[in-house]
C-alpha cells in the first residue's frame, strides 16, 4: 500500500528500508509492543484480535486518506520487519509531528543505536520533503533499567 500524495514514501539505506507500514508485520509489531509496553503509551497488553481490528480500520484508512494524521513505516532489514515507527501526531499547521519507534526486543539491548540512527536517516527526507514539516520531535524514556538489569 501507499499513501497518497507523500513522496518521498521509502528510503533505502544499504541492507535496511523504511516502507509504508505493511499488514504482514502486524504479529511482529503487536508482540514488540506488548514485550515494551513499559516505553509505550499502551497500558494492557495487545491481543492478535484487536491488532488485526486496528489494521484492519486504522491503519488500513490511512491509505485512503489524502491528509492522514499519522504515517506508520515497517523498518526492514534486507525485506524482514525489525521495526516499526512512524510520523505521529501530525500537527499540519505548525509543520510538526512526533517521531515514534520500536524495534524487535531481541535487538534492542545491542543494537539500538545502530537501528535508531538509521531509522532518523530513512525518515527525514519523508518528514521534511515529502510532508514539507519544519520540526519533529520524539520522547525519551528512561531505558537503563530495561536495558541494563
Amino acid at each position: 500500500m501507499t499513501y497518497p500524495h507523500l513522496h518521498p514514501q521509502s528510503g533505502q539505506l544499504g541492507p535496511y528500508s523504511l516502507v509504508p507500514i505493511r499488514m504482514e508485520d502486524r504479529e511482529d509489531i503487536r508482540r514488540w509492543r506488548n514485550e515494551q509496553m513499559y516505553h509505550l503509551r499502551q497500558s494492557s497488553p495487545l491481543t492478535q484480535e484487536q491488532q488485526d481490528q486496528y489494521f484492519s480500520t486504522v491503519v488500513k484508512a490511512l491509505f485512503e486518506d489524502p491528509n492522514p494524521t499519522q504515517y506508520l513505516f515497517s523498518y526492514l532489514h534486507e525485506g524482514n520487519c525489525i521495526g516499526y515507527g512512524g510520523l505521529v501526531h501530525l500537527d499540519r499547521a505548525r509543520g510538526s509531528a512526533e517521531l515514534s519507534f520500536i524495534m524487535n526486543t531481541a535487538l534492542e539491548a545491542t543494537e539500538f543505536g545502530l537501528h535508531w540512527g538509521n531509522y532518523l536517516q530513512l525518515i527525514q527526507p519523508i518528514a521534511f520533503e515529502g510532508l514539507k514539516l519544519r520540526k519533529i520531535f520524539t520522547y525519551a524514556y528512561d531505558l537503563r533499567p530495561h536495558l541494563y538489569p
